[in-house]
C-alpha cells in the first residue's frame, strides 16, 4: 500500500461522515414530516368523539324502546331494522371508512 498523506485522510473521513450523515437525514426526515398533525383531521376526531359520546346513550335508550314496542306489539320491524343498520353505521363509521379508504388505495 502506498503511503498517503495526512490530509487525504481527512478528506476520505469527512465524505463517509457527510455521507453517513445524509442517511441519516434520508431516514429521519419522513418521521418528521409524519409527526405533523394535520389540524383538519385533529378537529375531525374531535368531532367524531363528541358525536359518540352523544349518540350512546341515544342508542342504549332506543334499543329499550324498540324492544318495549316489540313486546307490545306495536312496532313495524322494518323501523327496527332501519334503527339497527343506522346504530351499526354510526358506531362502525371509522372501521366503514378505513375499508373504503383501503379499497381505493388512499
Amino acid at each position: 500500500m502506498a503511503p498517503t498523506s495526512n490530509g487525504s485522510h481527512r478528506a476520505a473521513a469527512s465524505r463517509c461522515l457527510a455521507g453517513c450523515a445524509a442517511c441519516i437525514a434520508a431516514t429521519l426526515l419522513p418521521r418528521l414530516a409524519d409527526a405533523q398533525a394535520s389540524p383538519f383531521l385533529t378537529g375531525a376526531t374531535a368531532l367524531q368523539q363528541n358525536i359518540l359520546t352523544w349518540l350512546t346513550p341515544i342508542a342504549i335508550i332506543l334499543v329499550m324502546v324498540l324492544g318495549a314496542m316489540a313486546m307490545a306489539n306495536r312496532m313495524s320491524w322494518g323501523w327496527c331494522i332501519g334503527a339497527i343498520m343506522g346504530i351499526a353505521i354510526a358506531f362502525g363509521a371509522p372501521q366503514i371508512v378505513a375499508w373504503v379508504r383501503g379499497m381505493f388505495g388512499v
